[in-house]
């Protein structure tokens, strides 16, 4: 019984507010620049709610930046973990919303939806929480089709970063270090979909993120594209 409620004080109040104090410190030092920002802005006009999709890989510079797209949700899980995380994203200004494929999931995608009609966005890690890496699963989808708003890849990069061990080898940047953050073109997910039509959607989205990955960490290779974003 004491184990369990240390381990339950240790999710719900040690852990987040480390992790909160570590995410605004951090952000707080890199140099961000964004990409493309016209093609989120030319969403935005034309439907105010939006779906960011990023890979697990890459949310760390997010957590923090989009928090600045207010009013914005996200859904989590209902699981230990995924309380811990609400509870960070909570007070960095996010809208956490709870459930998942297995759990809660149709009410979370109702409550999205209602959110989406009075201005939230949506920010949306499609290979997440346990991957594969770089496979964007159904919910992405799913979630387009439900609420009608477009899908934004949204691309994060980072010149130096701390690379884990991890199963989609998870990035951090280092501090000080510069940071890209790249818009693709809003994708149009129809409500209506057979089986065949739902998997082509999400190949497509699929290998859009995958070449938006490619090209952007291609910058950092790149003096003449460097100097363009940050000088």
């Amino acid at each position: 019984m004491v184990k369990d409620r240390f381990k339950h004080f240790l999710y719900q109040r040690v852990i987040p507010q480390a992790g909160l104090m570590l995410v605004k410190l951090l952000n707080l030092t890199f140099r961000i620049r964004l990409m493309d920002q016209d093609k989120e802005q030319t969403a935005i006009d034309k439907h105010v709610g939006v779906i960011y999709a990023s890979w697990h890989q890459r949310f760390f510079p997010g957590i923090a930046f989009f928090s600045t797209r207010k009013p914005i949700t996200i859904i989590i899980s209902k699981s230990l973990d995924g309380e811990m995380i609400s509870r960070v994203v909570k007070a960095l200004g996010w809208h956490p919303v709870r459930g998942s494929s297995s759990r809660g999931g149709k009410e979370a995608l109702k409550e999205i939806k209602q959110l989406g009609k009075i201005g939230y966005r949506v920010g949306h890690i499609v290979d997440g929480p346990t991957g594969p890496f770089g496979v964007v699963k159904p919910g992405l989808i799913r979630i387009a089709q439900f609420t009608g708003m477009p899908i934004i890849p949204t691309i994060t990069s980072a010149r130096h970063r701390w690379v884990f061990n991890s199963w989609d080898r998870f990035m951090i940047p280092k501090p000080f270090s510069r940071v890209i953050i790249r818009f693709g073109k809003p994708i149009y997910v129809p409500e209506e979909l057979n089986a065949q039509a739902f998997e082509t959607q999400r190949l497509a989205v699929e290998q859009v993120m995958t070449r938006l990955y490619a090209d952007t960490d291609r910058i950092w290779n790149d003096p003449a594209r460097i100097k363009t974003l940050f000088d």
